[in-house]
């Protein structure tokens, strides 16, 4: 029996035919309006009152449509055109909404869109602007000075008015409210395209007189020109909003839209230098840091034990159980690794980008730097560990509550100091692990790396600040040096004579004061070197 309700299979290819010509008129049309660069597709949004338009640019067109912030007319008065950065005072302190650009970022932003081929940015977060909103006596001003219309021209396409056309002619300004230094790596990529070469800027836009080229770009990362020219025509998500809407007073608009740029940089907090060692995936000093701290039997979590590594931050507090910070580890895998790996970290001259290393190179490095950790795991003091002291006791200065070591090994400074010194002898001078360190173990039984506070203790004055009794980072190449001659890494006379001046400066107490390794007040010149281990 014939079901009545069923179409008929003449019926059935009408309905699908109408369907595909529909698509095909409706894929004719958005092909004539996208064509256009004067009007852009959007989806309207509303979220907390607010509206916005969303859609996606080219790269091309977002760097020579869209404007800095400091650009707004709100500011001409006080825009400083050589750093495109609005001067702070007492007037424009009110009116600010932006943070001053950092022009050192853009060649870096820059080449990590023509190097890497995964890049990505976020969308950014733009403001429409229209010539009448910065006239007060423009008509679409109402007598009570509130607009009658929005600085946003939406021509909605559904019958629901959620997507539409944009207004974004000639006549229309835009303004970055949030991806100011995004807007910046993009007009940097985009001169980069045009003339083959990339200006650097220190962070107030003066130049360093060093440029990025292609060249450079080709030879080091393997970059095709033509890949490069394709970049402009790829797309970024844009987030349009009103520099003014129906209603609003100028007054109202500019708090509203000041107001939407302070929640939006309280909401993207910065990460740490220890979350960027995380989650960084190109950097080879980074990667090998992350292995060892989850998989040597020094470093990683065990059930019966406190955490040996802090993963967030940069220092260690005195009476906190780690030993140590994953930041720490990655300068010290930097530090050790460089030598023989000193392709992991571009040129500072060229500024180029460093690429994750080759898995072979990667899996050597990680083999290195496990085997240091296999030695230093051999110091007395860290056996100290597997024995059940806890680190604060061996960490903290003899004059803090509770007492303790005051032990180089158990702060970064000394951790990163020490293992700078062990790259430099091992893959620079070509000492053993071995011999190095049947020397360390005996001096750490010593009493070598502990009362750091102490005048008779090497690094005293050196990783010890005795006149404000704390911890002294500034000297940690001298700390280094100092363990490259202990280890007999330093044999010319002259060097040695450039140490011990070094070292009777930084004990020096004033004039010519200066603390010999028995508590004496001696003249600079009779502050001499230890022994060679």
């Amino acid at each position: 029996m014939n079901n009545p309700n069923r179409p008929t299979p003449d019926l059935a290819s009408q309905i699908l035919e109408r369907e595909t010509q529909e698509r095909q008129a409706l894929g004719l049309l958005l092909d004539r309006y996208l064509a256009r660069n004067d009007q852009i597709l959007v989806q309207k949004t509303q979220m907390g009152g607010s509206e916005a338009y969303i859609g996606s640019v080219t790269l091309e067109w977002f760097a020579s449509r869209v404007r800095f912030a400091s650009r707004l007319p709100l500011f001409h008065h006080k825009f400083n055109p050589d750093t495109e950065n609005v001067e702070i005072d007492a007037e424009t302190i009110e009116e600010i909404q932006q943070r001053p650009l950092d022009w050192s970022r853009q060649a870096p932003l820059a080449q990590y869109l023509a190097v890497r081929k995964s890049h990505k940015f976020p969308p950014v977060l733009v403001v429409l602007n229209q010539p009448w909103v910065d006239n007060p006596n423009a008509a679409e001003w109402d007598t009570n000075g509130r607009a009658i219309k929005s600085s946003a021209e939406f021509m909605p396409l559904d019958k629901d008015g959620k997507v539409g056309l944009l207004d974004a002619s000639e006549d229309v300004t835009i303004f970055a409210l949030d991806g100011q230094h995004r807007l910046m790596g993009v007009q940097g990529l985009m001169e980069l395209i045009k003339t083959g070469k990339l200006q650097r800027y220190k962070k107030d836009k003066k130049p360093l007189g060093v440029f990025i080229k292609v060249d450079d770009l080709t030879t080091a990362y393997n970059v095709d020109p033509i890949y490069l020219q394709n970049l402009a025509k790829e797309k970024i998500g844009i987030e349009f909003i009103s520099a003014v809407v129906a209603g609003e007073t100028r007054e109202e608009a500019r708090r509203r839209v000041r107001s939407i740029f302070v929640h939006v940089n309280l909401m993207a907090a910065p990460l740490s230098k220890g979350q960027l060692a995380q989650l960084d995936e190109d950097d080879g000093f980074s990667i090998v840091a992350r292995k060892i701290a989850v998989t040597h039997p020094l470093l990683k979590d065990k059930s019966d034990r406190n955490p040996r590594v802090n993963w967030n931050s940069a220092t260690v507090a005195a009476k906190s159980t780690v030993l140590t910070t994953l930041q720490a580890l990655k300068e010290m895998s930097q530090r050790y690794l460089k030598y023989k790996f000193p392709h992991w970290k571009s040129s500072d001259q060229k500024n180029l980008i460093p690429m994750r290393p080759e898995p072979e190179e990667l899996e050597a490095g990680i083999t290195e730097f496990y085997t240091l950790f296999d030695y230093l795991a051999t110091l007395p003091s860290y056996q100290k560990l597997e024995q059940g002291v806890e680190t604060p006791k061996l960490r903290r200065f003899s004059f803090e509550k509770d007492g303790g070591e005051g032990n180089i090994l158990f702060r970064p400074v000394g951790q990163i100091a020490l293992v700078q010194a062990l790259g430099i002898l091992v893959f620079r001078k070509g000492f053993s692990l071995e011999d190095i360190f049947q020397k360390l173990r005996k001096y750490d039984a010593d009493g070598g790396f502990s009362e750091m506070e102490e005048a008779k203790s090497l690094w005293y004055g050196v990783l010890y600040d005795p006149s404000r009794r704390r911890i002294l980072v500034a000297e940690r190449d001298l700390a280094a040096q100092l363990l490259v001659y202990l280890l007999g890494g330093i044999d010319h006379d002259l060097d040695r004579g450039e140490l011990r001046l070094a070292l009777a400066r930084v004990r020096n107490v004033g004039g010519e004061k200066t603390m010999s390794f028995e508590g004496k007040f001696v003249k600079p010149r009779e502050v001499g070197l230890p022994n060679v281990l």
